[in-house]
């Protein structure tokens, strides 16, 4: 049997004569040889530079929640505006994400219907892993999101609940301040009666229900306050559940596709084993014959 001999140098010196020949420079020729040593770079499809721009939009807001993380949850480093902006900031760029992977899976589902051939099968099985694979891709990016909207939504958590400690113990001090006033109070009516009728008077009353009204419209200013805040967190909570539901939906969307391409591309890969063996005894009888 003949050995393969590699004809690699043949084929640069032929090139090089052929560029000697159309009396190329010697910058051209050297940009020529260099090129057998140096490839360049292969071309990135267009999917392949939207997934990258995709992740690196991505690593974004992990680094952005991870440098406010500490400002998010602790009340005493920023104020309540500044936890409202970093929290806007985040939702936008969630959406920002979420739009650019709806971008990516709108894209496969072009080109997969684009590949149906007659009756809507399939007619080229290397183009059905190329889109299992971005699948794949679109499945990875939707996980790392969620995933990171997850770690956000328990800051958010912490927030609310560092919100809510700190008026409860405003509110245990007013009940505090109410019994010892009402212990004032009765001390002082109990002074009272040892007194004569002519010695009371009535201004122990007037400070009481003086202060009764001042407590009741602290108390209403108070609920006003935290039911605004009830509210505004409501609709935050809401609107984030929504965002998650979403990626979810999504996330699980994309593993049943790529669970469908498998089977596809397994059945497609077990009738081409059977077809070659069919042709291989076909070739064989003929041969025989």
């Amino acid at each position: 049997m003949a050995k393969i001999r590699d004809r690699t140098e043949d084929f640069k010196d032929a090139v090089r004569l052929t560029a000697v020949s159309l009396e190329y420079n010697e910058s051209k020729l050297a940009a020529i040889m260099a090129s057998f040593i140096i490839h360049k770079p292969r071309q990135r499809s267009p999917f392949t530079k939207a997934a990258l721009k995709t992740l690196e939009s991505i690593g974004a807001l992990e680094q952005f929640i991870l440098k406010h993380r500490k400002d998010y949850v602790d009340l005493h480093r920023t104020t309540e505006q500044e936890r409202d902006s970093i929290e806007q900031e985040v939702t936008a760029f969630i959406k920002a994400c979420k739009e650019q992977i709806d971008i990516l899976k709108d894209s496969i589902n072009d080109e997969e219907a684009n590949t149906k051939g007659w009756l809507g099968i399939k007619a080229d099985t290397a183009n059905t892993d190329t889109i299992a694979h971005k699948h794949g891709v679109v499945l990875i990016l939707s996980e790392k999101l969620h995933s990171i909207t997850s770690r956000f939504d328990q800051l958010r958590a912490i927030r609310f609940q560092d919100a809510i400690n700190k008026r409860i113990p405003r509110r245990k001090l007013n009940r505090n301040a109410n019994k010892n006033t009402s212990l004032v109070d009765s001390s002082r009516t109990n002074n009272l009666e040892f007194k004569e009728p002519d010695e009371i008077q009535p201004e122990p009353l007037r400070v009481q229900q003086q202060f009764l009204d001042d407590e009741t419209r602290a108390l209403q200013v108070e609920l006003t306050s935290l039911l605004d805040a009830v509210q505004e967190t409501e609709t935050k909570m809401v609107e984030m559940s929504a965002l998650n539901h979403l990626m979810s939906t999504h996330v699980l969307q994309q593993a049943q596709q790529i669970e469908l391409l498998y089977e596809q591309v397994s059945m497609s890969s077990y009738n081409i084993y059977i077809s070659s063996n069919v042709l291989i005894s076909f070739l064989g009888k003929v041969i025989f014959i």
